[in-house]
């Protein structure tokens, strides 16, 4: 009898505390680049403008932000994704800006109540988003234990996040993602909040945005190529060398950031766009923004920050947020509207 691959590889717990120590001590970087350093700013040497001026606030989801950058989710649910989700909320609050939370599934199981995932008492009045892996839906997650996602902690947006290729990859992995776009639809109908459906770090391509608008999906979050690839933190979760040398394989796949961003922007105009992986820092939120997204979401440069200490992780989000005033400056965008508006050198 073939040994049963939960077992083999770890509880839920494990796996997650598997995450967090690749994605800290291992290259996991993509095979793609991004192609964000294909994407040149239109320099103004005379900008007409006083840098006190520029105003980097925005409405996102019916929620005002004082930056257009979101804290991707990450973590949580064990001891050490709850310490880390704690300081990112407590950074998140201080800067006004929106966080999301890793997937709540391991709270939903039972597998370990956590008090820290109510998040909540951190950040009192920023936005948050709950976020739930969409397969599970085939393999018994139910709108009322959605629901009880949102309400752990009181979340103003839901975020259904895909990951076949990371599925496919896990030896444990939940691969049926048969009639899930109706099941989406159904979850975007009975919820009360916004439904943001996301990648992992391989894009979603126009067919499958233009499938989610369509059944009532509110945002889409690319998460396109060339930043952290899932397919190599699996590698390093695998002991089997056939499977090692797979994920290797797949370490370049996926749709590029930056077109990826370019591709959704001109066929749905209308949807918000959050612009995310391997977003490096403030000057890739500018381009990402200059290219259609509305806001840009950083995981792993923030989540290594968060792993050193509240102060380092205060500086890193400080840095991005001084980049992209100073990339607006230096564009001459007054606003976010200006820079979404002929700010790219063609």
């Amino acid at each position: 009898m073939s040994e049963n691959p939960r077992t083999k590889y770890g509880n839920l717990a494990s796996r997650k505390d598997d995450h967090i120590r690749i994605n800290r001590d291992e290259n996991v970087t993509s095979g793609l680049t991004t192609g964000f350093d294909e994407i040149h700013l239109l320099h103004e040497s005379l900008p007409e403008l006083d840098i006190n001026e520029i105003d980097i606030s925005t409405f996102f989801l019916g929620k005002k932000i004082k930056a257009p950058i979101l804290i991707s989710s990450m973590t949580g649910g064990t001891e050490k994704g709850d310490q880390i989700n704690e300081r990112l909320a407590v950074s998140a609050e201080s800067y006004g800006i929106p966080m999301g939370v890793g997937s709540q599934r391991i709270n939903l199981q039972g597998v370990k109540k956590s008090s820290k995932f109510e998040i909540r008492k951190f950040a009192p009045s920023i936005p948050i988003y709950a976020n739930l892996g969409a397969v599970q839906l085939n393999y018994g997650l139910d709108l009322e234990q959605c629901q009880r996602a949102i309400d752990l902690i009181e979340a103003d947006a839901l975020i259904l996040h895909l990951n076949p290729l990371q599925e496919a990859l896990q030896p444990e992995g939940q691969t049926n993602f048969n009639g899930l776009l109706q099941k989406i639809e159904m979850v975007c109908k009975k919820v009360k909040i916004p439904v943001i459906v996301k990648e992992v770090g391989w894009g979603i391509s126009e067919q499958t945005a233009k499938k989610l608008v369509d059944v009532g999906v509110t945002c889409i979050d690319v998460a396109g190529a060339g930043g952290t690839s899932w397919a190599l933190v699996e590698k390093f979760r695998n002991t089997e060398p056939w499977r090692i040398e797979m994920c290797e394989n797949f370490k370049d796949w996926g749709i590029p950031t930056a077109k990826n961003i370019s591709l959704l922007h001109k066929n749905f105009p209308g949807v918000p766009i959050i612009a995310s992986g391997g977003i490096r820092n403030g000057i890739d939120a500018a381009k990402s923004i200059a290219l259609g997204a509305s806001i840009a979401g950083a995981a792993r440069s923030i989540f290594k920050a968060a792993i050193e200490s509240q102060n380092a992780l205060n500086q890193r989000i400080h840095q991005w947020i001084q980049e992209l005033k100073i990339s607006m400056f230096v564009t001459g965008s007054r606003t976010l509207q200006d820079l979404s508006i002929g700010k790219i050198l063609e």
